[in-house]
């Protein structure tokens, strides 16, 4: 089993050129496995790690409902934005300046075999990180993600995840709200989830933070989850 990971870094970088690239690497991954499998070999297979910052962009999830956007065409070219329907899991989202955008592309058969298991350990991975800067992150029951206040009517989601696995492998992540413009948020229903509210470090610590800070935490903790080896940047 393989438990380093490749990191890169993508900076700011457009939403399909990376959905694009989240694919490819998946498939090279994929590809190994399905000749590993029909040749009976035991060719070692990457994992990848991408931090990424989008411009303003919406994406719906496959089980999303369209409605759940609330601009045509014209009022999204007036914000700057666009809108992708994607292959991952969940509802509708939103991504842009500010966020730190995780996308893990591992083979999960180099860590364990249990979705619910990866999704709940990106979940802590995040609880963990903005508990260094005084924040309870929690889970809210039947609702991917990390959440502020859970159970009273204060409750906002500050990290949204949805993922995609094909044959172990994974692609999509998570976003975590740092520095986020929460206003780009009112243009949809988060989530699909009327009545709920988002949140961002940011607005509730009364300051900028870091980006390159949070990064390095959320890979610290990641690493002693995951029980990864190491970390190579790409």
């Amino acid at each position: 089993m393989n438990r380093n990971i490749l990191l890169k870094d993508l900076k700011r970088r457009d939403y399909k050129e990376t959905w694009d690239y989240q694919t490819e690497l998946l498939q090279e991954i994929v590809d190994v496995k399905i000749n590993n499998r029909r040749k009976n070999l035991s060719e070692t297979t990457e994992n990848h790690f991408l931090f990424v910052e989008h411009p303003h962009v919406y994406t719906l999830g496959k089980s999303g409902d369209l409605s759940n956007l609330l601009l045509n065409e014209k009022q999204l070219e007036e914000k700057g934005a666009t809108f992708y329907k994607i292959n991952r899991g969940g509802d509708i989202t939103y991504h842009g300046p500010g966020q730190v955008v995780g996308y893990p592309i591992l083979d999960l058969e180099n860590f364990f075999t249990d979705i619910h298991k990866y999704l709940r350990l990106l979940e802590e991975t995040i609880i963990l990180t903005i508990a260094e800067y005084g924040l309870k992150g929690e889970r809210s029951s039947g609702e991917t993600g990390v959440w502020l206040d859970v159970g009273t009517p204060f409750a906002r989601k500050i990290c949204a995840m949805g993922i995609r696995s094909s044959r172990w492998v994974t692609m999509h992540g998570f976003a975590l709200n740092v520095n986020t413009n929460l206003g780009y948020f009112d243009n949809i229903i988060p989530c699909g989830i009327r009545g709920k509210a988002v949140a961002s470090m940011e607005a509730e610590l009364g300051k900028k933070l870091d980006l390159d800070e949070i990064k390095e935490k959320i890979l610290k903790h990641f690493k002693a989850l995951f029980e990864v080896e190491e970390f190579i940047i790409k």
